[in-house]
């Protein structure tokens, strides 16, 4: 089967960065389906992986975690699909990436593609879509159905792939959205998808929330990186929740946290898979859900960039596109 791979961690401009090669078609056993991919959409989760580092692989390593496609063949075990579904996922970072012809994946961390996207804009959602409605709904403990109706969340990194997504669901559940933005596209882009109100992350952020009439937020969302942290200690209710997907070494005071008694979450999509917990269906129900809120027109794509075909130039141009850190939504590339 064709696939980009790598062997070798190297700058993107290295034109060996991916290569094109030819890899054997494997097999599904127990709970795995064995999917015809079709779009995958790149990550920056991809570029800290392939980030250079002296690390030689000794057979292809084929990166990508978030596939559209159309399932092949299943193993025993299966009991969730068939041969002929058209499926969306994320994947599991401890095996091999979705950036082949055919990819092995668990099918309780698949969900059945929504009927109204194609595989472009389906592509773009698995990997964003569990990373935000975890973070949200099952970290922060927001109601999904409107319980906490007028609450307000501020999203720090609103415009990428994340927060385009976490803004619709946060939004769907009734809440206050206020969104970081720093350039002129990206701000048009989080009010198309729904933010009540936009800040500049560049800027002090505490005098624009307050500006609006925001003493405090009950909930904040860090979808970027921690170089926000002290900002949103300050703004964060006493009781409140701030939950972030960034791995940071930066300084984390913890005082004024301590002092409001506030918390603090992690959200890694790929926990469940990673540790096979016992409650690891939960990701298909939820892609499940967030499909068919997709079919009903409650929530859109959130694909911006699209290349074509799959293979090694066009996930190079992909990934030199994350690393310029202007990206809005997400960039995915489709066909073979």
């Amino acid at each position: 089967m064709k696939a980009v791979a790598l062997t070798h961690y190297l700058p993107i401009e290295n034109p060996s960065a991916f290569l094109d090669v030819d890899l054997p078609r494997p097999t599904p056993d127990g709970h795995d389906l064995l999917v015809s991919v079709k779009a995958i959409s790149v990550n920056p989760v991809d570029t800290k992986i392939r980030a250079p580092k002296d690390i030689i692989e000794k057979t292809p390593r084929v990166l990508g975690w978030d596939a559209s496609g159309i399932v092949e063949a299943v193993g025993p075990d299966v009991s969730l699909f068939k041969p002929g579904d058209a499926v969306y996922y994320a994947g599991d970072i401890t095996r091999s990436g979705s950036n082949a012809e055919f990819q092995l994946i668990d099918e309780r961390i698949v969900g059945a593609k929504p009927k109204s996207l194609g595989f472009a804009e389906a592509a773009a959602l698995p990997l964003t879509t569990l990373t935000a409605y975890e973070a949200l709904f099952d970290r922060l403990r927001i109601d999904r159905d409107g319980a906490d109706k007028g609450q307000s969340i501020l999203i720090i990194g609103a415009g990428g792939g994340v927060g385009s997504i976490g803004i619709q669901l946060a939004k769907a559940a009734d809440l206050v959205v206020i969104a970081t933005a720093s350039r002129p596209e990206t701000e048009s882009w989080v009010r198309e998808l729904g933010a009540d109100h936009v800040v500049n992350h560049r800027k002090p952020m505490v005098e624009q929330v307050r500006a609006l009439g925001f003493q405090h937020m009950d909930h904040i969302a860090i979808f970027n990186d921690m170089r926000h942290w002290e900002t949103a200690v300050e703004l964060i209710r006493p009781q409140g929740g701030i939950v972030s997907i960034d791995d940071t070494d930066l300084p984390m005071p913890m005082d004024g946290m301590k002092m409001k008694a506030a918390s603090l979450h992690w959200e890694f999509m790929f926990a469940r898979a990673m540790h096979q917990t016992p409650d690891m269906i939960e990701q298909h129900n939820l892609l499940n859900y967030v499909a068919d809120e997709i079919d009903a027109g409650h929530i859109r794509t959130t694909l911006d960039t699209v290349f074509s075909p799959i293979n090694a130039e066009n996930i190079r141009a992909a990934h030199a596109l994350i690393e310029t850190g202007k990206a809005k939504g997400k960039i995915v590339v489709e066909g073979w």
